[in-house]
């Protein structure tokens, strides 16, 4: 009998955390179950997976792609050029790595990736987060295999056939926090953090880059935090952290808000929040529902398709989380938080509806998809 060769598998797509980080942990959980797998990925250049990725201990090769623009610019008039140039590129590459299975998790890169795979009918999946799906994965739900996606109902975007419903992969230290138990890392959370464990911590989270609106929201609000006696993690993002730290330093009995620029102990931020502002990437949403915390979502709308809306309004209907919209939240946004931290047997009905979004295994199930997929061609 001859001796079977490791699997070799494609991973492409990116843009953002809310695809790079799902498509990791999906590399990691074949590399746990399978350690001689070959795993490549394929990402959009000048993107941030191209930095991401490599940290993360994987190859990654780079398309000319990004998305169509909704007014004419010079990249739009580039696009036909981009399309020919990665699906070009994408052939040459399958050539070179031979994989066995393509996986497209979303953004840019997916798109000629997939598309090119599946025409030359290697088996593919794609991993849809979100409940609105995207146009990438949109287009090529007729070309590949297998859809695994996050949210129900998702039928009315994908053929049914093809639809598994495994939920979102996220890091592998959130879901080890989701095991353990919070409380077991409450002690180191309030060191680090330099917390009062006798104060109610809001933890306020608006992706890597920031949140504009979530920034203005909190630090036009100190006063009102302090007043109430709370204290706040308070990740402003990269772009905002300058001008956040200027304002906070001349304000007055700001000691109990925290400002971090990114916060890399997640795990830690997490075990001691009572309650969480958060935008509503479904990242955000697949680790929030993991370590059930109460939570009310600011969805962004500078997403494409509104989806971040369209994802907080799916937990709001069965009330499993609060929402206040982008142009509500500097009038209503610490007003609502403050009335949610005051109230336990609401965050208590919020933490127990939040359960049913969390996918523990979602990783080791898609992975498990693929490797299904690659041992039905053999």
């Amino acid at each position: 009998m001859a001796e079977k060769k490791p699997y070799r598998v494609i991973i492409s797509g990116g843009g953002t955390g809310g695809h790079i980080y799902p498509a990791i942990a999906i590399a990691n959980a074949l590399k746990s179950n399978h350690p001689d797998t070959d795993i490549l990925f394929v990402g959009a250049e000048g993107r941030m997976e191209m930095q991401k990725v490599p940290e993360a201990g994987y190859p990654i090769e780079g398309l000319w792609i990004s998305g169509l623009q909704r007014k004419l610019t010079v990249d739009n008039l580039a696009f036909p050029a981009k399309i020919v140039s990665s699906s070009w590129k994408a052939h040459k590459i399958i050539n070179k790595f031979k994989p066995q299975a393509a996986v497209g998790v979303g953004g840019y890169a997916s798109g000629p990736l997939v598309y090119v795979a599946s025409i030359r009918r290697i088996p593919s999946l794609l991993q849809e987060q979100n409940s609105y799906a995207g146009l990438t994965n949109k287009m090529l739900a007729n070309q590949v295999d297998k859809i695994c996606v996050a949210h129900p109902g998702m039928e009315k975007f994908f053929p049914s056939d093809k639809l598994v419903f495994t939920g979102n992969p996220i890091r592998k230290e959130i879901v080890e926090l989701a095991h353990q138990g919070l409380d077991k890392n409450r002690k180191e959370a309030l060191e680090y953090f330099g917390l009062d464990p006798q104060k109610k911590t809001l933890l306020v989270i608006g992706g890597s880059l920031g949140a504009k609106t979530l920034n203005e929201s909190v630090i036009n609000n100190v006063q009102k935090l302090v007043d109430a006696e709370v204290q706040v993690i308070w990740q402003s993002g990269k772009y905002y952290y300058p001008q956040m730290k200027q304002q906070l330093e001349v304000t007055p009995n700001h000691e109990g808000i925290h400002l971090w620029e990114f916060l890399s102990r997640m795990d830690l931020a997490y075990s001691v929040a009572d309650v969480v502002i958060s935008r509503a990437g479904a990242l955000s949403i697949s680790e929030l529902a993991l370590v059930q915390k109460p939570v009310i979502f600011v969805p962004s709308p500078n997403v494409a398709e509104d989806h971040q809306r369209k994802n907080a309004e799916a937990l709001v209907r069965v009330q499993a989380a609060k929402m206040v919209t982008d142009t509500e939240a500097p009038t209503l946004l610490i007003e609502r938080t403050l009335e949610l931290l005051a109230n336990e047997d609401q965050q208590r009905q919020l933490q127990k509806n939040i359960q049913q979004w969390a996918r523990p295994e979602a990783a080791e199930h898609i992975a498990q998809e693929v490797v299904n997929l690659i041992e039905e061609k053999q």
